[in-house]
C-alpha cells in the first residue's frame, strides 16, 4: 500500500473518529503519521528475513496539549496501537511484542510541538494475551492450549460447516503463542495466508477459521 497511501487513509480514519473531543492544538492524525514514520525508518532484518518494526510508542507533548488529550485519552491510544497493527499488515512488518503507546508531559516543548521514540520491546511474560471474538468477547490465552473448532467441547466452539470438528489450536511456546492447524478440511489462515505446519502470532494478526475471524492480542 505504501507509507503515504496509507496516511490517506489514516487522516479520513483517524479525523473522523476525534473530530470532536481534542482540546490539543495537535491533530490527533499528526501523531498517527509520525508513528507510521517511525516504523518505516526504524525497519530492520531479523535472522528469519523478516521485517521488524518498533512496537513501543512513546510520545512526549507540551503540558497544555497533553491535558487537551484527556477527553480522548484511551480512544487515541487504542487507535493509534491499532493503526501501527493496520499499516504492519498492509506492508507485512513483524513486531516482537505487543503494540504500546504512552504519553507524557515535557515542560521543554511548545504548545502544538511533540517528539515520539520508539523501540523493539519484545514480549514479555507478565502480559495477558487473548483471542478477540468477532462479538467482542475476549477469550484469554495463559498456559493451556485453546481449541478452536466445530465439536462443543472445544474451547472455542464455531458452529460452521466449513470448520472442522477440531480445526486448529493455539498454545504457548516460551514467551510467546504458536498456532497449529489440526489437519482441517479447509485449512487456517493469518492475515490472509493459509499456514503450513505452527506458525508464531504477533500482535494484532488475524486469525480465520472458516468464516470467523478472530484478533490475536499479544497483551
Amino acid at each position: 500500500m505504501g507509507l503515504q497511501s496509507f496516511e490517506r487513509s489514516l487522516e479520513r480514519m483517524v479525523e473522523g473518529v476525534f473530530s470532536r473531543g481534542s482540546h490539543s492544538s495537535i491533530r490527533p492524525v499528526e501523531l498517527g503519521r509520525r508513528l507510521l514514520r517511525e516504523m518505516d525508518d526504524n525497519r530492520s532484518i531479523d535472522v528469519k528475513g523478516r521485517r521488524i518494526v518498533p512496537n513501543d510508542f512513546s510520545f512526549r507533548l507540551s503540558a497544555k496539549d497533553h491535558a487537551g488529550f484527556a477527553d480522548i485519552d484511551e480512544a487515541l491510544n487504542s487507535e493509534l496501537c491499532e493503526t501501527a497493527r493496520e499499516y504492519a499488515r498492509a506492508e507485512g512488518f513483524h513486531f516482537m511484542g505487543a503494540v504500546a503507546v504512552t504519553m507524557a508531559v515535557d515542560n521543554s516543548l511548545k504548545p502544538g510541538r511533540f517528539t515520539v521514540t520508539s523501540r523493539l520491546r519484545e514480549a514479555g511474560g507478565g502480559g495477558l494475551a487473548s483471542l478477540v471474538l468477532p462479538s467482542g468477547e475476549r477469550v484469554t490465552l495463559s498456559d493451556r492450549t485453546v481449541t478452536i473448532g466445530r465439536l462443543p467441547d472445544c474451547t472455542i466452539a464455531l458452529p460452521d460447516a466449513n470448520v472442522s470438528r477440531k480445526h486448529t489450536e493455539i498454545r504457548p511456546s516460551g514467551t510467546a503463542f504458536v498456532i497449529n492447524d489440526l489437519g482441517s478440511t479447509n485449512g487456517t489462515k493469518v492475515n490472509g495466508i493459509r499456514i503450513e505446519g505452527e506458525r508464531t502470532l504477533a500482535d494484532g494478526d488475524i486469525v480465520s477459521v472458516g468464516s470467523t475471524h478472530l484478533r490475536f492480542e499479544a497483551s
